[in-house]
């Protein structure tokens, strides 16, 4: 008896399956969320017998429910506030769980789990994601937009510039091959 439970033990320690999500995540009303999970695992990728489950707890009063499931192909739910509404974003040869949940809103809010099970390796954590929907984005959101907006059009310009530039100095050199003599400073120069 001693020794089958140090043998148990022993195996539950070698075959541990860990999960690792994102925590915590916010989304704006009505846009679509990646809710990232992966995976490492002590046996071999076997597509015949890994599967992947997706559970979602509201933030409220209500029951768990079933997301997504995975065995062999991605299987979205048929049923329930998330029928069309998820999609499979993962690889598994990758240890990629992750999903896509598609015009999320506020009764999303609450705790989605992740599970994996690659036999033996079947015991380890479940990694959870804890989704906010809100009305706009979060402020530090608005500011990296606005810095990737204003680098955008930063960079326009300067292209811009240097195209007028390059122009400016091929007409000038042009000019001097072809011995037309260049203009005094008073005279404005035409493009």
């Amino acid at each position: 008896s001693l020794s089958h439970s140090v043998t148990l033990s022993l195996s539950l320690c070698v075959f541990a399956i860990h999960v690792y999500t994102s925590g915590n995540v916010e989304a704006v009303n009505g846009t679509d969320v990646w809710l990232k999970c992966s995976f490492s695992s002590s046996a071999p990728i076997r597509r015949s017998v890994l599967t992947i489950s997706w559970s979602f707890r509201p933030l409220g009063p209500g029951q768990e429910e079933t997301v997504f499931y995975y065995h062999e192909k991605p299987f979205p739910p048929s049923e329930g506030r998330f029928q069309k509404k998820v999609m499979w974003a993962g690889d598994v040869s990758s240890r990629d769980a992750s999903i896509v949940v598609r015009n999320v809103k506020f009764s999303y809010n609450g705790t989605f789990s992740c599970q994996v099970k690659n036999p033996p390796d079947v015991h380890g954590n479940v990694g959870e994601v804890r989704l906010r929907v809100v009305t706009s984005a979060s402020f530090s959101e608005i500011v990296i937009l606005a810095v990737a907006i204003g680098g955008a059009v930063l960079l326009t310009i300067i292209i811009l510039i240097a195209v007028v530039s390059i122009r400016r100095c091929r007409k000038l050199e042009r000019m001097e091959r072809d011995g037309i003599p260049r203009r005094h400073k008073e005279e404005p120069m035409l493009w």
